[in-house]
C-alpha cells in the first residue's frame, strides 16, 4: 500500500513554493559533515571509504544501510558544516534521490521515514536551494508535494508511537511551509493531538520506556508547535499539555553531565539535544521523590544517580527493551562514572542481543541468567522480551545526611525463589552512595524453589555476579590489597569503590556500546561474585569520593574525544 500510494502521489499538483521563510530545528555533528564531505560514510557501525561517490551507492554496501540512509538525517550534518562544498553536495544528492526514488521507488517510502525526510527538506529548504536553478527548484517543490500527499494518505500505517509522531510532525511542517498544503494541516494536527493524548502517559512516559525516543518526541512536539505558532494557528491544548508532562521526565531522566540515562535502547543523546529541547518546552518544573517513566533518581552536590525501577516494557514495546531491571548509572558533573553498556543494535544483531543482557548492565546477575528472557526471533528478525519481572517495587525516603531508593523484583522468584532487592543512598553533599543489593525468599512456599535451585547446583551455592560497568574514560585500579578499587576521572576526581559480602572482587574487561562508532569502545567492569547458600544473601558496596576536583580547574575538556568517526583522536 505504501508503494501504491507512493506512485499515486506523483500525479499530484506540485507545490509551486514556501509559505513563509522555514528555519532549522536541529543541525547535526560538524565532524560527522566533514567526515561525509571527505567521501567517509559511518552506517550501522560499518566505515564504508566512497570518495567520490554519492552517500546513496555508499548506503548500498551496508545491510539496511540504505533504508537509514533515506531519512535525510545526514543532512543537519552537512548544515552543520555549512560551507559551499557542503551545500553543493547536499544540492547533488538530493537531485539524485529525486531522480532515483522520487517516482516512488526505493525503500524510503515509509510514512515514518518520508515524515523524517520531510522535515529536512523543509526546515534546511534555503540551504538545499540556495544558488540552484528553476529546474531544480521546480524538482524539489514537485517532489515535496508528493511526499506531503503520501503522507496526508499513509500515517496511519505508521507503528504507534516515535514512528507515528515523526509521520505526523512531518506532514504539519510540509502543509504549513508549501503552498497548495495548507488544507492537509488541521487533520493531521488533529490525528498528533489524539495520540499525544493516548500514547504519552500520565506520568509523560511511553510503552517503550526508551529516554532517547522520549527525547525525540518532545522535540517533533516542540517543533510542531513552534511551526503553529509561527502559521497563527494555535496547537491544540492536548499537545501542550503532553509537553509539559514529558519534561519533567525528562529532566529527571538527564544527568549531570547533560546526557540522558541510557536504558532500553537509549543513548545519552547529541550533545546539547537534550538541553535544547527542554528550553523549547518552556517547562521548567523540577523532579520530584517519585518514579518517571519508571525510573528513580537521585541527585545531590554534582552527582546524580538513575536506576531502573520497574518492570521491562512488554509485547509490542519491547522490541528493544533490555533486562536492566534495577540497574542503575551514576555520573559527577560532566563525568559519567557508573554506565550501562547500552545498545549494541548499531553493531549487529550479537552486539545488539547481548546489550539488551542483564549482564550488560550495573546490577546483579544470578546464575548468568537475566532477569527478563530474550525470545527468539521471529519470522521478521523482531525479539521480544518474555518472562520479565511482573512485581517490581520502590520506596524514596528521606534521610538525615540524604536521599534513598530502594526497589525490588521478582525476575528470578519463577527459577530461584529469590527476589532481588536493592537499596542506594547517596548523601546529602553528593560525594558518597552506600549500596545493599539483597537475594532473599519473601514467604516460606518460596522454600522448595530454592531448594531445588541449590540442587541443580549440587549444594555448592547459586552463583550470583553484582557488575559495575565502568565509563571507558574512567581508569580504574584494584587498592589497598584488594579490598578496594579507586577510580580516576578526566576531571581529576578519585572515586574508591568498597564492599562487604562477596567472596571475590575482580576488574574484568567491559564494553561501551556507542551509536556513531566504528566498533564498541573497551572499557572495564568491577565484577563482585560469590554463592548463596541460605535464604538470605546481603551484600554491601560503597562508592566515595576521595579526591574532588580541584577548585581552581574547572573541568571544561570535552568529555568525547576527538573529530573522527570511529572515535580516535
Amino acid at each position: 500500500m505504501d508503494r501504491l500510494h507512493a506512485r499515486l502521489a506523483t500525479r499530484a499538483r506540485p507545490a509551486t513554493g514556501f509559505v513563509s521563510s522555514p528555519e532549522p530545528k536541529v543541525i547535526g555533528h560538524y565532524a560527522r559533515g566533514r567526515q561525509l564531505l571527505a567521501g567517509n560514510f559511518l552506517i550501522r557501525g560499518e566505515l564504508v571509504e566512497a570518495k567520490g561517490q554519492s552517500i546513496w551507492d555508499a548506503a548500498e554496501q551496508v545491510e539496511m544501510g540504505a533504508h537509514l540512509a533515506q531519512g535525510f538525517t545526514w543532512l543537519d550534518d552537512l548544515a552543520a558544516v555549512g560551507d559551499t562544498k557542503a551545500r553543493a553536495t547536499a544540492q547533488t544528492w538530493l537531485a539524485e534521490w529525486i531522480a532515483r526514488f522520487g517516482n516512488g521507488t526505493g525503500p524510503g517510502w515509509t510514512p515514518d521515514l518520508a515524515g523524517r525526510r520531510m522535515i529536512r527538506w523543509i526546515t534546511h529548504g534555503l540551504f538545499l536551494l540556495r544558488g540552484q536553478d528553476k529546474d531544480a527548484s521546480e524538482a524539489y517543490f514537485r517532489s515535496a508535494a508528493r511526499q506531503t500527499i503520501f503522507l496526508s494518505r499513509r500515517w496511519r500505517a505508521a507503528r504507534p508511537g516515535l514512528p507515528r509522531f515523526e509521520a505526523l510532525a512531518g506532514l504539519i511542517h510540509a502543509g504549513l511551509s508549501l503552498e497548495g498544503m495548507e488544507d492537509r494541516v488541521a487533520p493531521a494536527v488533529s490525528a498528533l493531538a489524539h495520540d499525544c493524548k493516548v500514547q504519552i502517559g500520565v506520568d509523560g512516559g511511553i510503552p517503550s520506556r526508551n529516554p532517547e525516543e522520549l527525547l525525540h518526541i518532545l522535540s517533533l512536539l516542540t517543533w510542531v508547535e513552534s511551526a503553529l505558532i509561527s502559521a497563527d494557528k494555535s496547537p491544540p491544548e492536548t499537545l501542550l499539555s503532553a509537553i509539559s508532562r514529558i519534561a519533567p521526565t525528562l529532566r529527571a531522566l538527564r544527568h549531570a553531565d547533560g546526557g540522558l540515562a541510557r536504558f532500553h535502547g537509549g543513548g545519552r543523546g547529541l550533545d546539547g539535544w537534550l538541553d535544547q529541547a527542554l528550553a523549547a518546552s518552556r517547562n521548567r518544573d523540577q523532579p520530584e521523590q517519585r518514579l518517571y517513566m519508571g525510573y528513580g533518581r537521585l541527585a545531590a552536590g554534582r552527582t546524580t544517580v538513575v536506576m531502573d525501577a520497574d518492570s521491562p516494557p512488554a509485547g509490542a514495546a519491547s522490541v528493544d527493551a533490555h533486562a536492566s531491571t534495577l540497574a542503575f548509572e551514576l555520573a559527577s558533573g560532566r563525568r559519567p562514572i557508573i554506565v550501562n553498556c547500552g545498545s549494541g543494535r548499531s553493531f549487529g544483531p550479537d552486539w545488539r542481543r547481548a546489550g539488551r543482557a542483564t549482564p550488560s548492565h550495573s546490577t546483579l546477575v544470578l546464575e548468568g541468567l537475566s532477569s527478563s528472557r530474550i525470545l527468539k526471533p521471529e519470522g521478521n528478525g523482531i525479539e521480544r522480551l518474555d518472562d520479565v519481572p511482573q512485581d517490581v517495587r520502590s520506596d524514596f525516603t528521606t534521610l538525615a545526611d540524604g536521599e534513598r531508593l530502594a526497589a525490588a523484583h521478582d525476575g528470578y522468584h519463577r527459577s530461584h525463589g529469590l527476589t532481588h532487592v536493592r537499596t542506594l543512598d547517596l548523601s546529602a553533599d553528593g560525594r558518597g552512595l552506600a549500596g545493599e543489593d539483597l537475594l532473599t525468599i519473601l514467604e516460606d512456599r518460596d522454600q522448595p524453589l530454592f531448594d531445588a535451585a541449590l540442587d541443580r547446583c549440587s549444594l555448592q551455592g547459586i552463583p550470583w555476579t553484582l557488575h559495575f560497568h565502568l565509563h571507558p574514560e574512567v581508569v580504574a585500579e584494584i587498592d589497598l590489597g584488594g579490598a578496594a578499587v579507586s577510580l580516576t576521572l578526566k576531571s581529576g576526581e578519585i572515586w574508591v569503590f568498597r564492599q562487604d559480602g562477596a567472596e571475590k572482587l575482580e576488574l574484568k574487561p567491559s564494553v561501551y556500546l556507542e551509536y556513531g562508532r566504528l566498533r564498541p569502545r573497551a572499557t572495564q567492569q568491577v565484577v563482585l561474585s560469590g554463592r548463596t547458600m541460605s535464604y538470605s544473601t546481603r551484600i554491601r558496596w560503597s562508592l566515595a569520593k576521595a579526591q574532588d576536583t580541584p577548585l581552581a580547574v574547572r573541568d571544561l575538556e570535552d568529555r568525547l574525544p576527538g573529530t573522527f568517526a570511529d572515535g580516535t583522536e
